[in-house]
């Protein structure tokens, strides 16, 4: 559904097209992309694509240079080729451009989760695709994500490499929405906007009455996200995390198991997704408010990625979202209770969680001014 819709606005473009993505997938899905980007390319549409150059590594050269022959602009978010590069583990290494954002002639814009690759993963053998969320957005909201990548497109130019620092501010908040119904974009950079999705989702969370619902793919909270569940639950309010239930990255898999424990203790419901891979960066609090973008809840994207999440209030949107989880929650995911985690698998979370809080903890100490 998602990508048939993009490729059809990609084909109704008339002036410009712009797309960040940290995976762009050398598979179907990116060549069914790449075809609809170099179309209009050839109708002189002007079509900016940005690359993490970690995440999108394995994309061939030969889709990279038939883009580029069609007339698509490409660049790379600091172009990396192996984990073995990012070593020695220094933060600055570490930051990647996590967003995935596209916007259309300023009038239509997509924000979410959802990578550039195939929805089915190879491995699964047709079963079912990833559990993954985007918006599609038009007016004001897509304007402001316009100067937003075209502000990071601007500043990754080797072109205007000595005039980053002449680059106008960009503001995320939009006070023009009503209060009853609003929509915003909410960034997290290594600049001005270092806390602003987790700020976001501590505030939320502290004003929750009713009902809490989090899917996150890696879920690795800060010491102030757990207290803040905590003491939603401690309020009477339902909390529920539809977390990874198939393992596709142990070591992240592992770190947050560390956590369950003191989650269930709580009062907190934790189920694991079992269909297929969860990819889904989405909360849905009291029916009102929900987020949906490209931000996990873990180290990596609340401390070094550039990420983009949009938040809204609209009870028609929320209700969507919140009867989506809730339906993966019964009828894809088990509920998992403290008996179902063996004494080996605790100490064994528990190692990993500690190491990986070491890592990120050296990283900073090793930053470079």
């Amino acid at each position: 559904m998602y990508f048939p819709m993009l490729c059809g606005d990609i084909d109704a473009a008339r002036r410009f097209i712009y797309i960040e993505t940290y995976i762009f997938s050398d598979d179907e899905t990116g060549q069914l992309i790449a075809q609809a980007l170099s179309r209009a390319a050839a109708r002189d549409v002007k079509v900016f694509l940005l690359l993490d150059g970690f995440g999108s590594a394995d994309l061939s050269k030969d889709i990279v240079d038939g883009m580029r022959m069609a007339g698509v602009e490409i660049q790379w978010f600091r172009r990396q080729t192996s984990l073995f590069a990012l070593m020695p583990m220094r933060r600055s290494r570490l930051r990647r451009m996590h967003r995935k954002l596209v916007v259309i002639d300023g009038k239509i814009a997509f924000a979410g989760g959802i990578n550039i690759i195939n929805d089915i993963p190879d491995e699964l053998h047709g079963e079912a695709p990833r559990l993954d969320y985007a918006l599609r957005i038009e007016g004001e909201l897509a304007e402001e994500t316009l100067g937003v990548m075209q502000h990071l497109w601007r500043a990754v130019s080797p072109a205007s490499f000595r005039n980053r620092k002449k680059q106008p501010e960009w503001k995320t908040a939009n006070a023009k929405f009503p209060e009853r119904s609003y929509a915003k974009l909410v960034l997290r950079d290594n600049l001005l906007h270092r806390r602003d999705i987790e700020r976001t989702y501590l505030k939320e969370i502290a004003n929750a009455e009713q009902e809490i619902i989090i899917a996150n793919a890696y879920f690795l909270p800060g010491r102030l996200f757990l207290r803040a569940l905590e003491h939603a639950v401690k309020r009477g309010v339902r909390v529920i995390l539809l977390l990874q239930g198939r393992v596709e990255y142990r070591i992240q898999h592992y770190a947050t198991l560390a956590l369950y424990e003191r989650l269930i203790r709580s009062g907190v419901e934790i189920y694991e997704y079992q269909a297929s891979y969860l990819h889904a960066k989405v909360a849905a609090i009291d029916g009102n408010w929900a987020t949906v973008g490209s931000s996990n809840i873990d180290p990596f994207s609340m401390l070094l990625a550039l990420e983009a999440n949009v938040v809204v209030r609209d009870e028609h949107l929320v209700e969507e979202l919140r009867t989506s989880l809730l339906d993966a929650v019964e009828h894809d995911a088990n509920r998992v209770e403290l008996a179902d985690i063996s004494a080996a698998r605790l100490v064994l979370s528990r190692v990993i969680y500690v190491l990986i809080r070491s890592v990120i903890t050296l990283s900073d100490i090793q930053r470079q001014p």
